[in-house]
C-alpha cells in the first residue's frame, strides 16, 4: 500500500509542471485526495464491508467533486488533473499510468448487472469533458481527445477525436517511455478536413465550367480566422 501511494504521488509530480514537492502534491491535490480515498473505499468494498465502501466514497466525493465508485478497479499512477466533475462507475477498470483531466465520466449505457462500464488500458490519457461509455475498451497508448465521446472499442495507440468519438490511428506510435501527449491543438480536426476536401473539389468543378458567377466565399483565411459581416456577436 505504502509502494503504491508513493507512486501515485510520483505520477503527480511527473505530470504536473505545477507541482512543486511532494508535500505541496500530498496536501493540495483533491485528485490524488481522491484516488487515495478510492483505495481505502475499494479495500472496504473487497472485504465484503460494502456500505462502509460506498461511506468512504461519499465523503471522498463531497471533499473533493470526485464520484468514483468503491467497485472500480483502479491500477497504480493515476492522476486525476483538477478533479472536479469526474465520475468512474462500478465495474470500471483503469490500468497503470493513466491522466484523466477535469470533466470525465467512464459511465454505463445498461441497467442490466455485470459489466457495465469500461476498461481502460495502461498509459491512457482522457481529455477534459470526454465521456467513455459503456463496457468498451480503451487500449493501451491510446489518446481521448477532449469533450470526445466514445461509445465503442478503441485499438491500442489510437486516438480519438469527436462526438461520437472516431478512432485515428497514430502516424508516429508511441512507447511505453514516450512523454504525455496533452496538446489538444495537435488533435485532427476530422470535420474541418472533410469540409476542406469538399471546397476544394466545388473550385475544381467551377473551373472546369468556366464562366459561372461566384457566390463571395465565406471561409477562413491562412491564419485559421473567419471574417465576415454577418458574424454579429
Amino acid at each position: 500500500m505504502l509502494t503504491s501511494l508513493r507512486r501515485d504521488v510520483a505520477a503527480v509530480r511527473q505530470r504536473d509542471p505545477a507541482a512543486r514537492s511532494d508535500v505541496e502534491v500530498v496536501l493540495c491535490y483533491p485528485g490524488l485526495h481522491a484516488v487515495w480515498g478510492h483505495r481505502l473505499a475499494h479495500r472496504l468494498w473487497l472485504d465484503g464491508h460494502r456500505l462502509a465502501g460506498r461511506l468512504v466514497s461519499v465523503v471522498v466525493r463531497a471533499w473533493t467533486s470526485v464520484d468514483i465508485h468503491p467497485g472500480a478497479t483502479i491500477g497504480p499512477g493515476l492522476f486525476i488533473d483538477h478533479a472536479i466533475g469526474v465520475v468512474i462507475g462500478e465495474t470500471a477498470v483503469i490500468g497503470t499510468d493513466v491522466t484523466i483531466y477535469q470533466g470525465v465520466t467512464l459511465g454505463g449505457t445498461s441497467l442490466e448487472p455485470g459489466k457495465r462500464h469500461p476498461t481502460v488500458e495502461d498509459r491512457v490519457t482522457i481529455g477534459a469533458g470526454a465521456k467513455v461509455l459503456g463496457p468498451v475498451t480503451i487500449g493501451a497508448g491510446s489518446r481521448i481527445g477532449a469533450n470526445a465521446v466514445v461509445v465503442r472499442d478503441v485499438p491500442p495507440d489510437s486516438v480519438v477525436v469527436g462526438v461520437p468519438g472516431q478512432v485515428i490511428a497514430r502516424s508516429r506510435p508511441r512507447t511505453a517511455t514516450s512523454a504525455l501527449d496533452v496538446d489538444d491543438g495537435l488533435l485532427p480536426d476530422l470535420v474541418g478536413v472533410t469540409l476542406g476536401a469538399l471546397q476544394r473539389q466545388v473550385d475544381e468543378l467551377e473551373h472546369e465550367i468556366g464562366g459561372r458567377v461566384r457566390v463571395p466565399e465565406i471561409r477562413p483565411d491562412e491564419s485559421g480566422v473567419w471574417r465576415g459581416e454577418d458574424f454579429s456577436i
